[in-house]
């Protein structure tokens, strides 16, 4: 996924912290708490201590952030003539959310249907084949979706009422306090980045921000290493040109790019903690489950795993040649999976088992990021 910024000033790029971004992100955590294994206590606890009527509420509206994350969630990034800023509190960042169009408020909260996004197409509130395709992919969802792009289409007003209490009364219920926690340290992740941005250029803050981001040599593009493609460009003057980062204490291991034609990008990205991995690149992953497929090497890492193993042990235990299983571990230090010392003369091989054990939550990081 990539983002252009050729020739965007630096002024126009920035960091900004967002309560509605991470109340979002906060009821993904409570729908899907297998993909947060580090919030378990928080959702456990939370769901616990939710009423009924509004545990229900949320069960009728989880689609809007179960499985995808509705750009309702940042409005600042959809309002043309504004820079990008969010709001102060939650109310200012709803307020936010009133001032979107129905026609972009209606493009976003119908994501879940897997609609176009990349690509601008006629509203399905006034175009009767758009609006018979987003109801023949709500019914692909199930029937709470289509009950819900039928009323969003006959009447968006009351559905946006609708959201703006639901997430009310989620504020009311557990996120003023969770945001009283949390903010200080999204605040002071965003202060130091936007330091950095400022002092060492946005390479620097960019790396900062996630390993799984890079700014090209010309510094004209910034790419995201995530399995999804997409692009976009923080030129576009409508809403407005620019880039935002938004952190988020909710959001590990998923690392968001809101990339909607017309909308300024956000790069929404997890604040790391010094107990969570860097991210492993998508090509890293991609050659150690690779290089670990090929059946021969399967036999060698049996070896490799128990203890270290010269090249002519190894040849002369599977009655192969030495050169040939060079090269089979030649594949396997590409990929990071092994370690070498020298022994006098000979250079022992061994399996790195911390590498290998992290292989199964790296493939699952990469994936949901």
């Amino acid at each position: 996924m990539t983002i252009d910024i050729t020739g965007l000033p630096p002024e126009r790029i920035g960091f900004a912290i967002s309560p509605l971004a991470e109340l979002g992100l906060a009821l993904h955590a409570l729908s899907e708490p297998g993909h947060h294994p580090g919030l378990h206590g928080w959702a456990t606890a939370t769901a616990a201590a939710l009423k009924p009527d509004l545990a229900d509420r949320m069960h009728e509206a989880e689609f809007l952030w179960r499985h995808t994350f509705s750009d309702v969630f940042m409005p600042f990034a959809g309002i043309p003539g504004r820079d990008g800023g969010t709001g102060a509190t939650l109310a200012e960042d709803l307020d936010l959310l009133d001032q979107l169009s129905d026609e972009r408020f209606t493009s976003a909260a119908l994501e879940f249907t897997c609609n176009l996004y990349t690509v601008k197409t006629p509203s399905p509130l006034h175009d009767p084949a758009m609006r018979a395709r987003a109801l023949e992919l709500a019914a692909n969802r199930g029937p709470r979706q289509v009950d819900f792009t039928r009323r969003l289409l006959d009447d968006p007003a009351s559905v946006r009422a609708w959201l703006r209490r639901l997430l009310e009364d989620c504020d009311q219920a557990f996120f003023a306090d969770t945001w009283r926690r949390t903010r200080v340290q999204l605040a002071a992740d965003a202060r130091h980045k936007a330091e950095l941005l400022r002092r060492k250029g946005l390479a620097e803050a960019v790396q900062a921000v996630s390993a799984a981001l890079s700014l090209d040599d010309g510094g004209n593009r910034i790419a995201i290493d995530k399995l999804s493609e997409g692009h976009t460009t923080a030129l576009d003057p409508e809403p407005g040109a620019g880039l935002t980062f938004v952190p988020t204490s909710f959001g590990w291991p998923h690392l968001m790019v809101l990339h909607a034609p017309g909308w300024r990008p956000v790069i929404h990205y997890p604040v790391h903690g010094p107990e969570l991995p860097s991210p492993a690149s998508v090509e890293l992953l991609k050659r150690r489950m690779e290089a670990l497929a090929h059946p021969m090497r399967m036999r060698l890492c049996r070896n490799l795993a128990r203890s270290p193993n010269t090249t002519g042990e190894l040849a002369e235990q599977h009655g192969i040649s030495a050169p040939e299983v060079s090269r089979h571990l030649a594949v396997l230090k590409r990929a990071g999976l092994l370690t070498t010392r020298r022994r006098g003369r000979y250079v022992l091989h061994q399996l790195d088992l911390t590498v290998v054990a992290r292989l199964g939550s790296d493939f699952l990081e990469g994936v949901l990021r």
